[in-house]
């Protein structure tokens, strides 16, 4: 059994309908030391949970009764900061990117390993969680973009910015790797901790996200940039660091 993902137990909350899957996966997220694991069977009674209680984690299931999770992710998004890992049949390019636009992660096809589910959590709570080296900066500042990781803000001419959180983690990779170049691959297995697949769209959709949120003009990218058929670029300009 692997360790502690961080200094504190987190908190999950699983919302599956079908029973046989929820029972699957709280026998082995147990099992894997997660001791405190919510359960919704509805779009509703998971978005009641996720105002009455803050998680780290939550398993949200695309196929729901009444409301998809696809419908009610970017509500989550608006009421809590927790990862969000959809759960889905749908396995297609289109499906995995429609994932990733309304604010996933990650994204679990059916049928799945639970072990890997189990597996696949607690490295990106490690690293949401527990990574953060000792003598990081407290403030990156790169003009209108300011960034502290210990308190995880982003801000744009001082205005707050939400960020889904491994959207957050991959600016957080690119502040600490200014001007440096890196392939989809690299990006992946650094940010995401997991082997890059040729086919995966993950980087791309996520670079524009970040775009969207932290350029001044998304469709022409200035921090951001694309190296033709090699990568992409960090490149702030001017840049302060405060320990």
């Amino acid at each position: 059994m692997e360790g502690n993902v961080s200094m504190k137990h987190p908190q999950l909350l699983i919302v599956e309908d079908e029973q046989a899957i929820l029972h699957m996966l709280m026998t082995i997220l147990k099992r894997e030391d997660f001791r405190h694991i919510d359960t919704a069977g509805t779009a509703e009674e998971a978005l009641e949970m996720c105002k009455a209680q803050s998680y780290d984690l939550i398993l949200l299931d695309v196929m729901l009764p009444g409301r998809s999770g696809l419908e009610i992710c970017p509500l989550i998004r608006e009421i809590s900061d927790a990862s969000i890992f959809f759960l889905t049949a749908r396995s297609t390019d289109l499906d995995k990117l429609t994932g990733f636009a309304m604010g996933a992660d990650d994204y679990i096809t059916k049928p799945f390993n639970p072990l890997e589910v189990a597996a696949r959590i607690k490295a990106h709570l490690r690293r949401r969680l527990g990574n953060a080296p000792k003598h990081e900066p407290m403030l990156f500042e790169y003009g209108a973009l300011s960034v502290n990781p210990n308190a995880g803000e982003v801000k744009v001419d001082g205005n707050p910015v939400d960020l889904p959180a491994q959207v957050y983690q991959l600016l957080l990779f690119f502040c600490k790797h200014p001007n440096q170049l890196f392939s989809k691959s690299q990006l992946y297995e650094n940010v995401w901790g997991e082997e890059f697949f040729g086919e995966d769209n993950t980087v791309m959709v996520h670079i524009r996200k970040l775009r969207e949120k932290i350029e001044a003009d998304p469709s022409s990218p200035a921090l951001i940039v694309t190296v033709r058929g090699l990568g992409y670029k960090f490149v702030p300009g001017d840049s302060h660091e405060f320990a």
